[in-house]
């Protein structure tokens, strides 16, 4: 396994970070895995070299914090040697200050995120979305102060345009707050939108790129259907993903990624990763598991070199989107 900087930090990471919306109660979403048959994949991962886990506290509210945080006891991993990475924004609760980037909310939600990852601290704690209503510069130094007392190394941003981010980035300058090192942004080879704007700042910014939905949830396997639908529990089930994609041109990257995995006798999921990791400023896409051959084929996709003519190839047919994904 490779190891890279997380973006301009001295943390090392691994090129893959093992996502854990899979993880958690399938009370909360129909394809994520209860906890004990999520126990396998932490341990293939963390033995595959993978030493970096992202989850968020909204994810099965907060359950895939809780299985995190026992499996990490479970495999006796050194504190030292994981990166641990949450995020705040989405509602934990039915009241009106349990939810958004407030000062309040943010205070409360890094000490549930700990307490239910039973750690000290986090790696990396990124806003999961931009909140409108909440002024940058309350956000910013209740993130600072969590920096400060040693709840959080690291902040990190998550899907927004390019204009917020610098807004935002600008007023961390400018008050002298903690400064974003990551952003988790939506991006994959049928929806490249973020390449016009938000990866270029990031790129000159020095933050590094973490893609979610590397595989557009499935969408680039190459098993989904053109009415929507396809084999597994969560192609027949996940409503967001039929949202984002099933364009007739998102077909069309498909099948190129296709041929490129045939031609190299490989599976669609390591084309696609390997497309990812050859682009400029990524530290590491955010792959989910939830069977085996999910992360032997992310681990595998590290090692994968695309020609110049295949990434051409994988390329070319892409059709513009709308923006999708910042809410």
């Amino acid at each position: 396994m490779e190891y890279v900087n997380l973006g301009r930090t001295g943390t090392k990471v691994s090129r893959i970070c093992l996502g854990c919306m899979t993880y958690g109660t399938s009370k909360w979403r129909p394809w994520v895995l209860d906890e004990e048959p999520s126990r396998p994949f932490f341990r293939q991962a963390w033995e595959a070299g993978i030493n970096f886990f992202d989850t968020a506290d909204m994810y099965s509210d907060g359950e895939s914090e809780v299985v995190l945080g026992r499996a990490l006891r479970e495999l006796a991993i050194p504190r030292e040697q994981v990166v641990i990475a949450t995020k705040v924004f989405h509602p934990v609760g039915a009241t009106p200050n349990e939810r958004g980037l407030s000062a309040k909310h943010i205070r409360h939600a890094i000490d549930n995120s700990l307490k239910r990852l039973q750690l000290d601290y986090v790696d990396l704690y990124q806003i999961h979305r931009f909140d409108p209503s909440t002024p940058i510069e309350e956000t910013l130094d209740a993130l600072d102060a969590a920096v400060r007392a040693g709840k959080v190394l690291h902040i990190g941003a998550s899907s927004m345009f390019a204009w917020q981010l610098s807004k935002m980035l600008h007023a961390s300058d400018r008050l002298g707050l903690a400064r974003f090192v990551t952003m988790q942004n939506h991006w994959n080879l049928v929806y490249r939108e973020e390449e016009r704007e938000v990866n270029p700042l990031c790129r000159d910014e020095g933050l590094g790129l973490l893609p979610w939905s590397p595989l557009a949830r499935g969408f680039l396997a190459g098993n989904r259907r053109t009415k929507g639908e396809g084999d597994t529990s969560r192609a027949k089930t996940d409503d967001f993903a039929h949202k984002l994609y099933y364009q007739d041109g998102d077909f069309t990257v498909v099948d190129r990624v296709t041929e490129v995995a045939q031609r190299r006798g490989v599976p669609n999921a390591q084309v696609a990763l390997a497309w990812l990791l050859h682009q400029p400023g990524i530290t590491a896409p955010i792959v989910g598991a939830s069977k085996p051959h999910h992360l032997t084929d992310a681990i595998a996709a590290a090692e994968l070199k695309l020609e110049p003519a295949e990434l051409k190839s994988l390329e070319e047919p892409y059709q513009p989107h709308p923006v999708l994904g910042h809410s």
